[in-house]
């Protein structure tokens, strides 16, 4: 899928949290600047948060819950070791939607049954998104 802005990466953030459930985990990959957190931004705008939407890259997670269902907006790009991400208590997201940027910094196989998400750099500014749904996500998300 090519998305042409920042516009319509936040579009397809809004169009997810209509499908996403409690219990998701959301992972977001891609180098910075890409619009993983744009995307986090309208998803978590569309679950009714009227207030900014930081990244979390300095707190490391994020939870809005006023909304929902709830949402724990994680960012692990400043981990070093993924040993670490036991420090984040996210055991304790279990009634919220996990969305995770720079999952890859938690190991290999993390959240084998989250929506994978990767957003890449197209060449005329643009940005290509590709999934891998797991079976918890086949009838909801599109892009099988």
């Amino acid at each position: 899928m090519i998305l042409k802005d920042e516009a319509a990466t936040a579009s397809l953030g809004a169009r997810l949290a209509s499908l996403a459930r409690v219990g998701d985990v959301i992972t977001l990959s891609g180098p910075l600047g890409v619009g993983k957190t744009a995307l986090a931004r309208g998803f978590i705008a569309a679950l009714g948060h009227d207030g900014e939407v930081p990244s979390p890259s300095f707190a490391l997670v994020q939870p809005y819950d006023e909304v929902s269902p709830r949402v724990w907006h994680v960012d692990l790009y400043r981990l070093e070791e993924p040993s670490e991400i036991d420090e984040l208590g996210l055991d304790s997201a279990a009634g919220a939607v996990l969305l995770i940027e720079w999952p890859e910094r938690a190991g290999l196989g993390s959240w084998p049954e989250a929506l994978a998400l990767s957003l890449e750099f197209g060449p005329n500014g643009d940005r290509i998104l590709t999934a891998k749904a797991p079976p918890s996500w086949e009838e909801r998300w599109p892009l099988r």
